[in-house]
């Protein structure tokens, strides 16, 4: 097998549970009972993304950072996030009778532009002595989402037998089988995208909402409506009289220059003619 073979990869846009238990994405069939299971949840449409009422703030601003250590509390994930933007909230996850952390959290920031700071950067960043994933908000902008306690997810370790390919950690190999194209269309899986593979060191951008404040910062009609909401009424007068005067002169420019050509070709004309 070449190198080019081994690093080529691809990630998934929706999720399905079978596909996200397959290490290429071509399985048509549960490997195991957690996905099995996700199948199950999938498709009597028993999980509600939307219908956590501890999910609060904007998706496009919010980031899931895993693999935290048991005794990193939100202060402490708080000043490490932080270097990255402004935290506008943050949940670490903790169990509903012990307290105790679960080992992931969602951090919200204030732009877009922060969140995806945080996403390239924060990413295998040290947290405590501890390696952390960051990757962004999955469970609101991924199609058919389906959570890891209900044998979904993304990730996960060796040593828990339930891995869960098609993600930032763990991307789908390209097949090296025949891909069984009447299955997964049977199924709803998407196939693997030949000939549009990845390298194993491409990572995808997050979903970019439409309206972002990351867009909208960046885009020159509203930097100059904030200039111009900044600068005083007589400075843009002036500025606006200076457009103008330019304008006009540029105009009278090209008059002059029309009016030469003309009589140029003029010359020329009587030139021939004698």
């Amino acid at each position: 097998m070449s190198n080019a073979n081994i690093n080529a990869v691809f990630y998934a846009d929706t999720y399905h549970p079978i596909q996200a238990g397959s290490i290429d994405g071509t399985d048509t069939l549960p490997h195991d009972n957690a996905v099995y299971r996700a199948v199950l949840c999938s498709a009597a449409g028993l999980y509600d993304p939307f219908g956590d009422p501890k999910v609060i703030g904007d998706p496009y601003c919010t980031v899931f950072v895993g693999r935290l250590s048991r005794f990193t509390d939100e202060e402490t994930l708080r000043k490490a996030m932080s270097k990255y933007g402004t935290v506008k909230n943050l949940r670490l996850v903790r169990h509903i009778v012990t307290g105790a952390s679960r080992g992931y959290a969602f951090v919200e920031y204030e732009t877009e532009r922060e969140m995806r700071r945080a996403y390239e950067d924060a990413h295998h960043s040290l947290i405590d002595d501890y390696e952390v994933i960051v990757d962004y908000y999955r469970q609101h902008l991924m199609p058919g989402w389906i959570p890891r306690r209900l044998g979904g997810g993304l990730g996960g370790k060796k040593e828990s037998g339930q891995l869960r390919f098609g993600g930032r950690e763990r991307p789908f190999r390209a097949p090296l089988r025949p891909i069984p194209y009447a299955d997964l269309q049977r199924l709803g899986i998407p196939p693997p995208p030949e000939g549009r593979y990845m390298s194993r060191f491409q990572v995808p951008s997050p979903p970019r909402c439409r309206s972002s404040h990351a867009d909208m910062d960046d885009s020159p009609a509203r930097q100059r409506r904030s200039r111009d909401k900044e600068e005083p009424s007589h400075r843009r007068h002036r500025r606006s009289a200076d457009r103008d005067d330019s304008s006009h002169k540029h105009h009278k420019h090209r008059e002059h220059l029309h009016q030469h050509k003309k009589r140029s070709t003029s010359r020329d004309y009587d030139f021939l003619d004698h």
